[in-house]
């Protein structure tokens, strides 16, 4: 009995989170002029994978008490680059591939860095580190264009047997290889005591700089997949500073929907996946609804504003984390 109360108390942002989901999917597809359709459910998936793998790389972070403002540099980059090298022979896209994925761990790897041994709050270093980066995409790509394999764009942006979107798969497959080995491994778990308490951490001998570093890396890492998603969905690159920054701050929407607090030691990536779905099908809601897409800012800001009043007042309310397990 105990087992299943701690167990539900560890899941319950993740769990509500995949509830307001399903609430709000199911009235977005209800209401949609075409019904529920493989098309409907593959644009929603598309639309929205985009900004789980960015609310992963925000989630990683966050379980240690830190912050990325970087983060949708970081996929603004990767997007300018995958659309310069992700193209060519077969061998060309695979290498271009990895140097994509690769450079988003590096500049993960890089904030992380400097975090740790440099000293420095992660919000003062991510906004930093997030403007080099933008500059960086924007030599890249001082216009929008580039191109990218469209053999490999269509696999992943299409449907498996016809009606499974092949972007969720890969998110599941994201999932299973990098979240679910980093949350179970003594490294996932010492990020989550670090964020709980750091002091207590250190005292118990946990490898502080190891867990930061690791989840610093994962997270470039996975705006890294992200940017290389888009690339996927538009076929080209473009170094929108408004793009990047509106994706760093649902992502910190979509963690907080998620069940992940912003104070560290308590969430899961699977939480922050279905916080920016239910965050992306907003944006559904009101078309179906057929209001004017000037209120769509105003709505996400009003969740936003929202879901970080939500996350702080429950953390308030709790003068002893142990209280969280009952």
């Amino acid at each position: 009995m105990k087992d299943w109360r701690f167990w539900f108390a560890e899941q319950r942002g993740t769990l509500m989170a995949i509830a307001i989901f399903i609430v709000m999917f199911v009235i977005y597809s209800s209401n949609h002029p075409a019904g529920f359709n493989a098309n409907v459910v593959q644009t929603a998936s598309n639309k929205g994978v985009l900004l789980a793998f960015v609310a992963m790389a925000q989630a990683l972070v966050v379980i240690t008490a830190g912050i990325d403002l970087s983060v949708g540099m970081i996929f603004t980059l990767t997007n300018c680059l995958a659309s310069w090298i992700v193209v060519g022979s077969p061998v060309q896209v695979f290498f271009g591939v990895v140097g994509v994925l690769f450079v988003g761990a590096l500049c993960g790897a890089i904030n992380g860095a400097i975090v740790i041994y440099g000293r420095l709050q992660p919000i003062v270093t991510t906004i930093a580190t997030g403007a080099v980066f933008y500059g960086i995409a924007l030599a890249i790509r001082p216009n929008p264009g580039g191109s990218v394999d469209e053999t490999l764009a269509d696999f992943f942006t299409g449907r498996f047997f016809g009606f499974m979107p092949a972007s969720l798969v890969t998110l599941l497959a994201v999932v299973l290889v990098v979240w679910v080995p980093f949350s179970r491994s003594v490294t996932g778990r010492a990020a989550y005591a670090v964020g709980s308490s750091e002091p207590a951490a250190y005292m118990s001998g946990v490898n502080i700089r190891r867990a930061k570093f690791a989840a610093y890396t994962l997270s470039g890492l996975l705006a890294g997949i992200g940017g290389l998603f888009l690339t996927f969905f538009t076929y080209t690159g473009e170094a929108a500073y408004a793009s990047g920054n509106a994706y760093t701050l649902y992502s910190i929407a979509a963690v907080v929907l998620g069940g992940v607090s912003l104070f560290g030691g308590k969430g899961s990536a699977i939480g922050a996946i279905f916080g920016a779905m239910a965050f992306r099908t907003i944006g559904d809601l009101l078309f179906v609804f057929d209001f004017d897409p000037l209120w769509q800012p105003l709505f996400q800001g009003v969740v936003l504003l929202l879901a970080v009043s939500i996350g702080a007042f429950g953390l308030f309310r709790i003068r002893n984390r142990l209280d969280w397990f009952g």
